[in-house]
């Protein structure tokens, strides 16, 4: 679901290739949603029609593709009764916090797209498909920045002297946020009164654009670098590009996991072919590493400089109502267990990025005026 997206197209091409019969779903909506800010993927991407017979000519081996939205009932029910799939990769939501942050439609609009499309995916596959593996694309956002170390979902707790596992409590950071914590807590419930089995990534922020799989240009995902579709290090990426300041918001102490694209096929990969048990609901904590803004910037200004980039970090107000400076210490270790190994550091995943946006510098360039933050949390 989402083959269309960022991760949605690398997935599928990465699946494919280890010999899994891949069918998407995609209503076109990313593009949609990043036209109406007047923005554009860096990378030129193609329709879906040339996609699939770019790909099928590079390798032949054949995507199967359906266009329709998740939030349709009637839709979505018969893709899963007609695929009867073994897996369904849920990346098809809107996974933008400023964009969810502009007004009640965008908020209503982010909320009512994933939780309703979600919940279509649930009852389709109770009905249609229900020993699918639910491999469902979460955030780390969902766990806010509490001052304690960060479980893989759930927690032991004492209280007045009894004991008991919960699930760890979210303290979402925006409307978008607020719409995954309610997917996680309708598949929670899904697992335990129906038994279907559901593994939740909490991922991290996801950055670079190139992966095995894109063999041509006419294969690669797509590159937001605007305020409400670029990623923290994507955005910085393409402003050292363009040379322009990177700008971390506020004073810059805002700590994340981090992981690169090509580590997160890694992951999703490994999640979708070890499923877990009958009506077991799990979490995986998905990052490679974590970093403050300030030293994502600091790393960026280092790579581009091998480049021949010079660029300076401006911090600037920050838009958002968010710690700053916090502790942040979440576990990461399922995926490990399941032989998840990151690729490379993060210099060197930079220096796969950096060069293939200099390719298309002049498509950031044209919509420029899109990177510095104009959405407002408290507008």
């Amino acid at each position: 679901m989402g083959m269309d997206g960022y991760l949605g197209w690398p997935l599928a091409m990465h699946l494919s290739a280890r010999g899994h019969n891949v069918s998407g779903v995609d209503n076109y909506s990313r593009r949609r949603n990043v036209e109406e800010l007047h923005s554009q993927s860096a990378t030129p991407i193609k329709s879906m029609r040339e996609r699939l017979d770019a790909y099928q000519k590079a390798t032949g081996r054949r995507l199967r593709f359906h266009e329709g939205d998740l939030t349709k009932t009637t839709f979505t029910d018969k893709v899963i009764e007609e695929e009867k799939p073994d897996c369904i990769v849920h990346l098809g939501e809107i996974p933008s916090a400023p964009y969810s942050m502009i007004d009640v439609e965008h908020c209503n609009y982010t909320q009512t797209n994933n939780v309703v499309g979600t919940n279509n995916i649930l009852f389709a596959m109770k009905k249609h498909a229900p020993k699918c593996h639910l491999l469902k694309l979460g955030t780390m956002g969902e766990y806010g920045t509490p001052n304690i170390d960060i479980p893989e979902g759930f927690f032991e707790v004492e209280y007045r002297g009894r004991k008991d596992t919960l699930p760890f409590p979210r303290q979402p950071g925006s409307w978008y946020h607020l719409s995954k914590v309610h997917d996680t807590h309708n598949i929670m419930f899904a697992c335990k009164i129906w038994g279907l089995r559901s593994t939740d990534i909490m991922q991290g922020v996801v950055h670079g654009v190139v992966t095995d799989e894109m063999v041509n240009d006419d294969l690669l995902t797509r590159f937001d670098f605007d305020e409400a579709w670029g990623t923290a290090l994507n955005r910085f990426c393409a402003q050292a590009v363009i040379g322009h300041e990177l700008t971390p918001y506020g004073k810059g102490g805002q700590t994340r996991g981090y992981i690169a694209l090509r580590d997160s096929i890694q992951c999703m990969t490994l999640a979708a072919e070890n499923p877990p048990s009958e009506g077991a609901y799990r979490v995986f904590n998905q990052f490679d590493e974590t970093y403050a803004v300030n030293e994502l910037a600091e790393h960026v200004v280092k790579v581009a400089g091998e480049f021949g980039l010079a660029t300076k970090i401006w911090r600037v107000e920050n838009p958002r109502v968010e710690r700053e400076e916090h502790y942040y210490n979440p576990d990461h270790e399922k995926l490990p267990t399941l032989g998840f190994r990151p690729t490379n550091d993060l210099d060197a995943k930079l220096r796969l990025t950096i060069p293939k946006l200099i390719q298309y510098r002049g498509r950031i360039e044209e919509k420029k005026s899109t990177i510095m933050p104009k959405i407002k949390w408290r507008n």
